[in-house]
């Protein structure tokens, strides 16, 4: 049994570009040891393999972005591909694989690396060996995908934290081809638009209703797997878009009306799965207001959307609005972080932060500040436990703003970066935090305002402003749409070939 991951989310319209630096790679049994207790889709599978005595397992390659980023470039997308596809053929006797994959790729040249890949793994594999593949919600799900993987897992849950419930979900799928109990037949169904908002988050927005027929669906003798992927729109690649899915064990009449269940159930819900912003002075103002602690979502610099890190608008906005609380925020500034430790813990820096990677939607922000600590960077998240690689990281108090700032993206989905840095954001009065979405205990129960701010940003839910060049058009809510939903449906099974129903 093979085992290979490829996963890195891109933003097309950041400004800094990703490099195979900007990956951990493991091979063999480093990978193996790593998923054992890492909450991540492989170690689901392994649980699940590892109840059969009969799987032996061929640890290949993964490849793993440290952070979401900007565009992959060529070379290093090239490396990547080689050495995962290298792997693979170097394994022994392959009875099937299952692929962790993002979805969600893009590099210089390739709009489809994670095709790319299935497309050339299957050369490898040949025709007869199973591939089952685990998605991110955020997939651009395209034909070659489809075409050379024998079925899709992708997440149930937005924020997401059901990764290890996925790859074990997924391992049960291959485990059941392979044994012959299931024949999987995908059913595909385009749908013109991109979401973002409160309305995706599964335990509360109506995102979550189409999400459980999904589930409901895989609870059948015959429904082996079923979702919406809402495509990210941050990669801007001639896919883009969101799709719903359903597998079927041998059933393509089950698939095809389950797959147009989901579709009309989320075109309908469209209008209200689109984020409500608040303006950075208003949100400022309000802050400014507030007794205890005001929580700012720039997820328009969200790190783990792709975003570089480096924004800095709320703080200006709060420093043109003279702010009197206490400040908490995140940053990435390399060169920043070199002068303090320079300067070493205690010492004084005369420096900027902000806009050094970014530096067409940020200006770099003057500040002089004491070193409070320096660090290599290295945590494990709050959520998951997963290793997070900053690189060298300081902490810079200036007046009454406290700044956590970084060599390099990390994901910044919960308080990890702070606490490791011995910054509680309660004892704050403002808070920056750089994610569309957290887990309600990290701040929402505790903070007495939060609110997601409109700014600038190469990963901003004000889609209209970011310039999509690629994606097919019309697409909402970029353009004008049909109150009804165009069915086509598109059919693939295990010969690879793709048939197509449309006026449904």
């Amino acid at each position: 049994m093979v085992i290979a991951e490829c996963k890195q989310e891109v933003a097309t319209f950041a400004a800094a570009a990703s490099t195979y630096a900007d990956f951990v790679i493991r091979r063999g049994a480093e990978l193996l040891d790593y998923h054992v207790s890492a909450q991540e889709e492989v170690g689901g599978a392994l649980e699940v393999f590892g109840d059969r005595e009969q799987c032996v397992l061929a640890p290949t390659y993964s490849a793993k972005a440290i952070a979401s980023g900007g565009l992959l470039a060529a070379p290093d997308f090239s490396r990547i591909a080689s050495e995962f596809l290298e792997s693979l053929a170097d394994a022994d006797e392959v009875d099937g694989a299952y692929f962790s994959l993002h979805g969600a790729m893009a590099a210089e040249g390739e709009d489809d690396p994670e095709g790319f890949l299935l497309s050339e793994s299957r050369k490898i594999l040949g025709d007869d060996v199973p591939i089952v593949v685990s998605l991110d919600l955020h997939a651009i799900l395209t034909n070659r995908m489809l075409e050379c993987s024998d079925a899709i897992v992708a997440y149930h849950t937005y924020p997401h934290v059901d990764f290890r419930q996925t790859g074990a979900r997924a391992a049960k799928l291959l485990l059941a081809v392979l044994s012959g109990t299931a024949r999987p037949i995908t059913a595909r169904v385009r749908i013109p638009m991109l979401a973002r908002g409160d309305e995706l988050i599964t335990k509360t927005g109506t995102f979550g209703q189409v999400i459980r027929e999904a589930e409901e669906f895989e609870r059948l003798p015959a429904g082996l797997s079923a979702g919406v992927i809402i495509g990210n729109p941050f990669t801007d690649v001639p896919d883009l878009r969101s799709n719903s899915f359903a597998v079927a064990n041998g059933d393509p009449q089950l698939a095809v009306g389950q797959a147009i269940r989901l579709a009309r159930q989320i075109w309908a819900r469209r209008h209200g799965m689109q984020a409500k912003l608040t303006g950075l002075d208003e949100a400022v103002a309000l802050a400014a207001e507030t007794a205890g602690t005001a929580v700012l979502m720039d997820a328009a610099d969200a790190t783990s959307s792709g975003a570089s890190g480096d924004g800095n608008s709320v703080i200006h906005a709060a420093e043109q609005a003279g702010f009197p609380g206490r400040l908490l925020a995140p940053m990435v500034d390399a060169p920043a972080v070199e002068q303090a430790f320079a300067a070493g813990v205690g010492g004084t820096v005369r420096t900027t932060l902000g806009g050094s990677l970014d530096r067409l939607r940020f200006r770099p922000l003057p500040v002089e500040g004491r070193v409070k600590l320096l660090s290599d960077g290295r945590f494990r998240s709050e959520s998951f436990h997963s290793e997070c690689h900053a690189g060298p990281t300081a902490v810079l108090e200036s007046g009454r703003r406290v700044f956590v700032v970084t060599s390099r993206a990390v994901n910044l989905y919960d308080r990890a970066l702070f606490l490791a840095h011995g910054q509680d954001p309660r004892a704050f009065d403002l808070v920056v935090v750089k994610s569309p979405h957290c887990e309600p205990h990290m701040y929402q129960q505790w903070c007495s305002f939060l609110v997601s701010v409109d700014a600038p940003g190469a990963t901003s839910a004000n889609l209209r402003t970011l310039g999509h060049a690629k994606c097919p058009r019309p697409i909402f809510p970029l353009d004008e749409t049909p109150d009804e939903l165009p069915i086509s449906v598109e059919i693939y099974g295990r010969d690879r070939s793709k048939r197509e129903r449309t006026g449904l």
